[in-house]
């Protein structure tokens, strides 16, 4: 143990006590204040040190080492070096460098302590709400003005993803486009506050580290046309975003069959997704495409960015275009500010396009172009946009055929046909369905709080025996009926057959008569909401079985 004196003032005497008193191999024998300020110093220390004011009395202690100086003062180490008994070492503070070091980096800790601290209390008294992301979208803090504006608490949005929550919003196109976004006006994604933004992202040594917005809430409240006009838009592209959040542990290992033709399609699907090419994913509704799309984009490489998903078939024709490429402000009526497209949001991670045969010809030829040569212009853009993000495409079993008829564009078809995934109807996977039905029993069980664990022998085999023109949907929604029904511990045949049919025999007619050609329309709009549901997942299977857009639906259900 080295016997150490200290010759030090207020200023440095506090931190080099503390840090040499917990040095063990150190041992503090005397303290010279050439300032006469000892109040610093420990009462129990001052009983057991040697304290003086006094340099020259503190370089005679005896069996002294080291005696270390840190005031700086000339004098004082004149003094010093003129009373130092043979064989002490005398070391000036400026000229240890390690243990500066040392002193210094304990203060510098200190003190970002302290302007965290400061920064905190700062951020959370400012009455503008603030909310800043890290470089892949994640939200990491939110102040207590954000939930008094917005009315969404702060464990509601902190660690969700802003291209989830607020796709349209200042903050995502600031951080996409790594640049200062100003007097932005929209609404808060997940609320109904009326907004003006400010975002700018954080770049740190030339690197994005992420983006902070501040808004304050518009005080009259505009209702605008266009908001009207885009608002079925608006409601889909929500109910995307909360299916995509359900469906984000999707994998292969949670996709039920063990049937050949279906563990053939899962491995399929595996090769497809170690690769970078485009997957096509071919299948009647109700097979599970979207829950391929997931499982090949969990497994992949880009996994960590957010899936952004389109689906054509709910997006009307004229809407189709703006969704896909976005647009500039002003290039087209109503849109009053900047808008990104799928492609732009999907940058560097995956765009899954939901029934691409949905979209209108003029885009399949401009998409193809886009594949092809890797970038694209927003509506009204004169600068290309660099394109790098992969697409999985889903669509219905007609689409090779309408290819090669002329009704769907060939080079497209093309550019989506790197790898292909053709997805079997449940009817040529027979042996899956005891499974499908034991997954989808305990999964309503806890919905409808029931206790069934069984179907009968009779019932089931109707099941097998059923064609399943709508898949596993069509089966999920028959099993949900069937369970309403039931009291007991056991899914009877006369629960579950007016839901499937009967088995081997044809559906029967709709009509016994003669009807004109718009009664016999509203009964088969009728006939297919009876049938899928009057749900938005409904409505959109019952537009495809119709071979009609969803947006026609709409129009259609409104003249019943």
């Amino acid at each position: 143990m080295i016997k150490t004196a200290l010759v030090v003032n207020e200023e440095r005497g506090i931190e080099l006590f503390k840090l040499l008193r917990e040095c063990s191999e150190v041992d503090i024998v005397g303290i010279a204040c050439p300032d006469g300020k000892i109040d610093w110093l420990p009462e129990e220390e001052k009983e057991k040190t040697f304290i003086t004011a006094d340099p020259g009395k503190i370089a005679g202690l005896p069996e002294l080492e080291t005696v270390l100086e840190a005031t700086g003062d000339p004098d004082v180490k004149e003094k010093l070096k003129k009373n130092l008994s043979p064989g002490v070492r005398f070391e000036e503070l400026t000229s240890c460098s390690i243990l500066n070091a040392v002193i210094n980096s304990r203060e510098q800790l200190l003190e970002t302590r302290l302007v965290k601290g400061e920064l905190q209390t700062i951020l959370n008294a400012v009455q503008d709400a603030i909310e800043v992301v890290d470089a892949r979208g994640m939200i990491k803090y939110v102040n207590p003005a954000f939930t008094r504006v917005t009315g969404i608490p702060e464990k509601e949005r902190v660690n969700r993803n802003i291209f989830e929550v607020s796709s349209h919003g200042a903050l995502a196109q600031s951080l996409i486009q790594q640049k200062p976004v100003t007097g932005y006006r929209t609404y808060v994604g997940g609320s109904n506050a009326d907004v003006i933004s400010n975002a700018s992202p954080i770049i740190v040594d030339g690197e994005l580290m992420g983006a902070v917005v501040v808004f304050q809430p518009v005080g009259d409240i505009l209702k605008l046309m266009d908001e009207l006009k885009h608002s079925n838009t608006i409601i889909d592209n929500l109910y995307a975003q909360i299916n995509q959040l359900s469906g984000s542990r999707i994998s292969f290992e949670s996709l039920t069959g063990q049937s050949k033709i279906f563990q053939a399609t899962v491995e399929n699907a595996r090769r497809a997704a170690r690769s970078e090419a485009a997957v096509l994913i071919n299948g009647e509704s109700g097979t599970g495409k979207s829950l391929f799309a997931q499982a090949i984009y969990n497994s992949s490489s880009r996994k960590k960015k957010p899936l952004i998903v389109i689906d054509c078939s709910a997006v009307p024709d004229s809407l189709q275009e703006i969704e896909l490429f976005g647009c500039e402000k002003g290039a087209m009526p109503g849109i009053l500010r900047t808008r990104l497209g799928k492609f732009e949001l999907a940058q560097g991670s995956t765009l899954f396009i939901k029934e691409v045969n949905s979209l209108n010809p003029f885009l399949q030829g401009q998409m193809a172009r886009v594949m092809q040569e890797q970038k694209f212009y927003r509506i009204g853009g004169e600068q290309p946009i660099p394109l790098e993000i992969r697409i999985i495409a889903s669509a219905s079993d007609e689409l090779i055929a309408a290819s090669l008829q002329d009704n769907f564009s060939e080079d497209l078809y093309g550019e989506l046909n790197k790898a292909t995934i053709n997805l079997p109807p449940l009817r040529k996977r027979t042996e899956d369905i005891p499974l499908l039905a034991e997954e989808l029993i305990n999964r309503f069980n806890r919905k409808l709080g029931k206790k069934i664990n069984e179907i009968s022998p009779r019932a089931m085999q109707e099941m097998v025996e059923y064609e399943w023109p709508g898949n596993i949907s069509e089966l999920k929604s028959a099993i949900e009926r069937a369970m309403v029904l039931t009291d007991g511990p056991v899914i009877e045949h006369h629960h579950l057959s007016p839901y499937i049919g009967r088995p081997g025999m044809k559906e029967p007619q709709a009509f016994d008569e003669i009807l004109p050609l718009d009664k016999m329309e509203q009964k088969m709009l009728k006939q297919a909401l009876t049938r899928y549901g009057e749900t938005l997942e409904g409505k959109k299977k019952a537009a495809q079985a119709l071979n009609i857009s969803l947006a026609t639906l709409y129009n259609k259900l409104k003249k019943i």
